[in-house]
């Protein structure tokens, strides 16, 4: 058997061999980070296949006025014009590159999720995987994509370091570069980032990827983005996301130097140094310090990720979510409720989020339940929202909270009009789009099946007979929610037809004695197709 020492050279070998600068997706464009696209407002590169502004020479795309939601939203952020978030990404750009199709990226210059091939018209389904069922190698290269990530520049985006307002609107540009890993640690980060309103006063309600009905879409491109990365810098096309199912779990099975890094012998907040994740660089963690300097994270290394499994506050986090847990916020039929934030009752949302009762859907903001539960026990980089992304277990924690969504989605079949369109908090209306994704992904859109998005997952594809039992559910739910209604319209019923058939009884009877031209019309035949019965059961 392998040392660890001999591993982790191993796995550092391969990811040397594997650094060869590809594209990348993100934030902004490094094509549009620059005076003359900010000043015109317009974000529409060239795409490398024909030269023409989203490859329009080749019926790939147009350069288009984007077009807002106007929908009202919600309470929650009660100013406007003071963040460069509000209405993503008019600040910025309000020409974007619009793709026909099943075109997509920044340039029209890839293809939608789930399709490839030159012209994106083959279908691709690929299947995520529980992380303890993949092979030894597959686990080894899995994390040597990781450390390839965390060390190679993004060719194709940047980040910005400064508000439009800093950037005197344009004519000042404050972009810099930055590694793949660390731009969705970034982009996490922006999404949630408190809004800053000058002095040293800022807005903390406000979050546009968390505590509203935008939080399971967002985190689904979240990692759909980061998966095609992936694919892309090492130029593996079948790799998917693992995921680590913490049902039930009794303590952090994955902190171990085989997988996402183990204690440190000595400092129990550190990773060990037998894990090349202990010499990681977090970044983006210093909220009060951007924020008493109104500005935003500049991607500095702050420190070495923290992580100190289990030895949290249990008053707020007992223990790791349990299986009855996840069954029951399945079982919750609304999507979203109330308030549509943090304090929604009966919302499989926020009881999945983790501000309700797993128990009861109750919101119960004192307590850190599901979603939540797992960022909190972590205790460490993981358990500050902005920052959380930093520590590479983050992923396969999202990964198997899309699948309790997916689950959900499965089950209840619902229609988009479960996703409001309206009077959510800011950023969260269905037609909004996401911050800070260019291309532009709405809120709606990622509302729907993984597999019209090209994967899937593998517990959810077996055995068969779960499968069937998921696919009667909803039907079955629906059945019991009327089942009263139903037994009430049965005897109702039962007592009409008993009375009709003896009005005709009757009138047979009395038609034997009575001429057929005064024969009384008890109802035209086609009549008794017309009757309904009705209950306010």
């Amino acid at each position: 058997m392998l040392s660890c020492c001999s591993v982790r050279m191993s796995l550092f070998a391969m990811g040397f061999l594997l650094v060869i600068l590809q594209p990348s997706t993100g934030q902004f464009p490094r094509a549009c980070a620059n005076m003359q696209s900010l000043l015109r407002k317009e974000c529409c590169p060239p795409w490398d296949g024909d030269g023409s502004p989203c490859g329009e020479l080749s019926s790939r795309g147009s350069c288009q006025n984007i077009l807002l939601s106007q929908a009202p939203l919600g309470p929650q952020f009660p100013f406007s014009g003071v963040d460069d978030r509000e209405d993503w990404p008019s600040v910025f750009y309000n020409r974007t590159c619009r793709c026909e199709g099943n075109f997509m990226g920044f340039n029209c210059g890839e293809c939608k999720f789930g399709f490839s091939g030159l012209n994106c018209t083959e279908r691709r389904l690929r299947t995520r995987r529980n992380i303890f069922q993949i092979t030894t190698s597959e686990k080894d290269k899995f994390l040597a994509y990781l450390n390839l990530a965390k060390n190679t520049p993004s060719q194709d985006y940047v980040i910005a370091t400064g508000t439009y307002t800093q950037m005197n609107n344009g004519s000042n540009p404050m972009f810099r570069n930055i590694n793949v890993y660390d731009l969705f640690v970034w982009m996490h980060y922006y999404a949630s980032r408190d809004t800053l309103l000058g002095g040293s006063n800022v807005w903390r309600d406000i979050d546009f990827a968390h505590e509203a009905p935008g939080f399971l879409p967002w985190h689904r491109v979240f990692l759909l983005m980061w998966e095609r990365e992936i694919q892309k810098i090492t130029g593996d096309e079948n790799f998917t996301i693992p995921y680590w199912d913490w049902r039930d779990a009794e303590d952090c099975v994955v902190c171990t130097d085989e997988y996402m890094g183990g204690r440190h012998p000595t400092n129990p907040n550190l990773l060990s140094p037998a894990s090349f994740f202990s010499s990681w660089q977090v970044i983006c963690t210093r909220s009060e310090e951007y924020n008493s300097q109104q500005a935003l994270c500049n991607a500095t290394s702050e420190g070495p990720i923290l992580r100190n499994p289990g030895n949290h506050d249990k008053s707020r986090t007992p223990r790791l979510p349990s299986s009855a847990e996840v069954e029951f916020c399945l079982s919750l039929t609304q999507y979203e409720s109330g308030s549509m934030d943090k304090m929604a009752n009966y919302s499989f949302r926020n009881t999945l989020e983790g501000f309700a009762d797993p128990q009861t859907a109750i919101s119960n903001i004192s307590q850190s339940g599901l979603h939540n539960a797992l960022h909190i026990y972590m205790n460490g980089s993981m358990s500050q929202v902005q920052g959380s992304a930093n520590d590479p277990i983050f992923v396969l924690h999202h990964a198997f909270v899309d699948s309790i969504f997916e689950r959900w989605l499965r089950r209840h079949r619902p229609m988009l009009e479960a996703y409001p369109a309206a009077n959510a908090p800011i950023g969260h209306n269905r037609e909004n789009y996401m911050v800070p994704f260019i291309p532009l992904y709405r809120n709606g859109e990622f509302f729907k099946p993984s597999r019209e998005l090209g994967y899937d997952y593998e517990y959810l594809q077996e055995p068969a007979l779960d499968s069937f039992q998921e696919f009667l559910t909803p039907y079955l739910e629906q059945a019991r929610q009327i089942w009263g209604w139903l037994v009430g319209a049965a005897v109702f019923g039962g007592i009409v037809t008993a009375v009709l058939t003896g009005l005709i009884l009757a009138c047979q009877k009395k038609r034997r004695g009575t001429s057929s031209e005064i024969q009384p019309l008890l109802i035209e035949s086609e009549d008794y197709n017309n009757i309904s019965y009705q209950s306010n059961f």
